[in-house]
């Protein structure tokens, strides 16, 4: 009885870490806001797992101020879904080795090695991959919405730009959105995000260039330009980058990058706060769109 009971709480304490994974993916995909309720059976039956699990995810993510529990009432989420950061682990967010076989997948799934369904034993196998480590790049790949969890262990690729047409198209289409979403009457400064922005491409352009990844740079010039349409107060606005930027994630890492030109990049960044935060909007919304058309030039005959 005793040796049952180890072998239960070992199962759940190792399902524990992909359960608060799945979690937060759930709280995001539908947007919840702080405050709401997580029914505990209603998340085990979300993820086909027992109670157990779920309420040791629960307690975890409760550690780290996610959730929060209300006596004879249960779970509740502690924050609004979109400001949950992902812990890190090992002394960084992905470590080397699941950064290597994050990016195998990617460059398989673009040069059409990966069908657009998978299961996670062809995935084990394909990359010789435990399970555990998989999990870990599949639901990083999830977090970032370029495939989705299916019923059971199959997982499901979403569209992304894969042609140098439509790569040439998001450009042109992020620059006319960008720019008017700039001159928009409801267009507000914030100065909280602003700051942020700046430390980031400061940090990027003065040796960051030289040795963060390819995730970590794309990251930053997205949180930078969607920093600038949230700034609109137009969520149909934000909704678009927002999902341009998803389906070009997968071309964008696999275009060569000419870390050369990140700095004088970094550099256009930082003259569009400069031009925003000294009231020249208008001469910022015109820069913004010759900067990213630019870059579009420079960057699609590599696809």
């Amino acid at each position: 009885m005793k040796k049952k009971w180890l072998e239960t709480d070992m199962a759940r304490n190792s399902l524990s870490p992909q359960i608060s994974t799945s979690i937060i993916e759930f709280v995001r995909a539908n947007g919840m806001r702080k405050g709401e309720h997580l029914p505990l059976q209603m998340l085990a039956d979300t993820f086909r797992v027992s109670r157990a699990p779920v309420m040791s995810a629960l307690r975890k993510l409760e550690e780290r101020g996610i959730v929060r529990a209300e006596p004879n009432r249960g779970y509740f989420l502690g924050m609004d879904s979109d400001k949950i950061e992902v812990a890190k682990e090992d002394g960084g967010e992905h470590p080397e080795g699941d950064e290597a076989a994050y990016f195998r997948i990617a460059e398989d799934r673009l040069s059409g090695a990966l069908s657009e369904r998978v299961s996670e034993s062809e995935l084990m196998r394909i990359y010789e991959l435990p399970r555990t480590k998989l999990l870990k790049v599949l639901h990083r790949i999830a977090e970032e919405g370029w495939i989705e969890r299916l019923p059971g262990n199959g997982w499901s690729f979403t569209r992304t730009l894969t042609s140098r047409q439509s790569y040439e198209e998001g450009y042109v289409f992020r620059a006319v959105i960008e720019q008017q979403a700039m001159l928009l009457p409801t267009f507000e400064l914030n100065k909280e995000g602003f700051l942020k922005a700046r430390e980031t491409q400061t940090a990027l352009r003065d040796g960051g260039y030289e040795h963060w990844s390819r995730a970590e740079i794309f990251k930053a010039n997205n949180d930078f330009h969607e920093t600038l349409v949230a700034c609109a107060g137009n969520e149909f606005f934000l909704d678009s980058i927002k999902r341009i930027n998803r389906l070009r994630r997968l071309v964008e890492y696999h275009v060569t990058i000419d870390r050369s030109r990140l700095p004088r990049q970094t550099t256009e960044h930082l003259h569009i706060l400069d031009l925003l935060e000294a009231g020249r909007r208008t001469e910022a919304a015109a820069f913004l769109y010759t900067h990213i058309m630019g870059a579009g030039r420079i960057k699609a005959p590599q696809v």
